[in-house]
């Protein structure tokens, strides 16, 4: 079970150093990797949370997995978490940092998800209208597809759904049937 309030204290800890080393965009670019990694390989997450595998084993695993990959901030980070043993929220400290650094930067993740691959182009115009829209300076969108919505998009940021899918509105026909709202009632 992960610890969100140990993550983010972990990683504005982690923040606030390497804005003091002036080191900032590096440990971003290195909790970017580290949550790649993790969202890669459940093994190497399985590992961090295993309470079998030794302290020296798991950190000599990391410095293996982030050699020449990650800072030395970022490394002497991942040593002083496995030595507290807290390597097991590594993953939710990488995610935390991310989400904060963005929050610094005011920068938006934005998560389109349609039925199909979308082109570059659209998802410039996408992206260019949710900054007009929202009046947000800076915007990173991801893309995801799921053929389940036939057709349409899903639109998520900042805990807002717009959603115009297919199966959304094939749904809202459903209930519009089951609920009888057209069939007089006697």
């Amino acid at each position: 079970m992960s610890n969100a309030r140990l993550a983010g204290r972990y990683a504005k800890s982690l923040l606030g150093l390497a804005q003091e080393q002036g080191q900032l965009e590096v440990v971003y670019a290195d909790m970017k990797y580290i949550q790649a990694v993790c969202n890669a390989s459940s093994e190497f997450v399985n590992l961090l949370r295993s309470p079998i595998i030794k302290a020296d084993q798991k950190n000599s695993i990391i410095n293996s997995v982030t050699k020449d990959k990650v800072s030395l901030l970022t490394n002497s980070f991942t040593v002083l978490i496995v030595k507290k043993g807290r390597e097991r929220d590594l993953p939710e400290m990488a995610t935390t940092f991310i989400e904060q650094y963005n929050t610094l930067k005011g920068i938006h993740q934005v998560t389109l998800t349609t039925a199909v691959d979308v082109s570059d182009a659209l998802k410039k115009s996408i992206e260019d209208k949710v900054k007009a829209e929202s009046k947000f300076v800076t915007v990173e969108l991801t893309t995801k597809t799921d053929d389940s919505l036939i057709g349409g998009f899903v639109l998520a940021f900042n805990n807002n759904l717009v959603d115009v899918s297919i199966a959304r509105d094939l749904r809202d026909i459903k209930k519009q049937f089951l609920s009888n709202e057209y069939i007089g009632k006697i």
